[in-house]
C-alpha cells in the first residue's frame, strides 16, 4: 500500500536536503505537471524541460513554498503553468519577430516613404553597432534574433538579470541616440 502524500512532511525534508522526498514528490507529482506544462505548450519536449524545471526550483528553493499558503501540488502546478505560458508568448514574440513587422504594417503607398523607412532602418542599425558590445550582443539577440531575456542571458553566459538590464539599458542608449538625430 501507498505512504500518504504529506505535503508538509515532505517540504520539510526537502528542506532538510533529503533527496528522496524529491525523488518521491517527483513520482506523485510529475504526471500532473507534465501533463499541464503539454496542454498549454503542445510540445512534449518543451513540457518535459518545463516539468524538470519546476522540480529544480523546488528542490533549489523549497522555501518558496509555503504550506499554510496552498497544497505542493498546486503551487507546483501554479509555477508550470506560468512557465508554461510564458514560453508560449515568447513563442509567439519570437515568430512575430522573425516574420516581421512588415505582415502587421501597411506598405509604404509612396516611394517618398520606402525611401524614409530605408533611412530611418540604416540610421538605427548604425546606432546599434555605435552601442559597447555587451549592449549590442543582448539587443541583437532580443530584437533581431527575437530572444527572451532569459534566452539571452543563457547565451551570452550571464544571469537573467544581467541580461535584462543590458536589453533595457541598450535601448535606453538607442532612444537617446536617435532622439539626437530626430529619427
Amino acid at each position: 500500500m501507498e505512504a500518504p502524500f504529506d505535503d508538509r512532511l515532505l517540504h520539510q525534508r526537502v528542506v532538510g536536503g533529503d533527496e528522496s522526498a524529491l525523488g518521491e514528490v517527483y513520482d506523485h507529482l510529475s504526471s500532473l505537471i507534465f501533463g499541464l506544462s503539454l496542454r498549454v505548450t503542445r510540445d512534449r519536449v518543451i513540457a518535459e524541460d518545463i516539468t524538470q524545471e519546476v522540480f529544480l526550483i523546488f528542490w533549489e528553493r523549497p522555501l518558496a513554498y509555503d504550506p499554510d499558503r496552498g497544497t505542493l501540488r498546486a503551487w507546483l502546478a501554479t509555477i508550470a503553468h506560468r512557465r508554461a505560458v510564458d514560453h508560449v508568448r515568447a513563442e509567439e514574440r519570437r515568430r512575430v519577430s522573425v516574420l516581421g513587422p512588415r505582415l502587421f504594417e501597411p506598405a509604404p503607398e509612396r516611394l517618398e516613404e520606402t525611401v524614409l523607412a530605408a533611412d530611418e532602418a540604416k540610421r538605427v542599425r548604425h546606432a546599434v553597432t555605435q552601442l559597447p558590445e555587451g549592449l549590442r550582443e543582448a539587443i541583437e539577440l532580443a530584437y533581431f534574433g527575437g530572444r527572451t531575456y532569459r534566452q539571452v542571458g543563457e547565451e551570452l553566459g550571464v544571469p537573467e538579470g544581467t541580461a535584462k538590464s543590458r536589453i533595457r539599458l541598450a535601448l535606453r542608449r538607442l532612444a537617446d541616440a536617435l532622439a539626437e538625430e530626430e529619427v
